[in-house]
């Protein structure tokens, strides 16, 4: 599965991921691969995103800090005002504001 994660200012994120985990307005879902399409609106959270390859990192891009964190549980946060989701064909884009 592959995920982007776009703010107005730039792409925060682009790889692979095994799954994803977001702030959506009626609570949080995660999206494994093959998860049937769907587009949402999300809230003010976190977005995990769980990948064999990445390091844990915490990632605030309101303030443009980047706050690394390894761990085994190889999790990447990044915090988000609101935005909208959208998965197709085991392709996610997150417009994250």
């Amino acid at each position: 599965m592959y995920l982007e994660i776009v703010s107005p200012e730039a792409t925060i994120f682009s790889s692979e991921i095994d799954s994803v985990s977001v702030p959506g307005v009626n609570g949080e879902f995660e999206m494994l691969k093959d998860h049937a399409p769907i587009v949402s609106l999300l809230k003010q959270g976190t977005v995990k995103i769980k990948t064999h390859s990445q390091s844990h990192l915490d990632f605030d891009h309101l303030h443009g800090e980047v706050i690394p964190h390894f761990d085994d549980k190889k999790v990447l946060t990044v915090k988000i005002n609101s935005g909208t989701i959208e998965m197709k064909d085991n392709k996610v884009i997150v417009l994250a504001d």
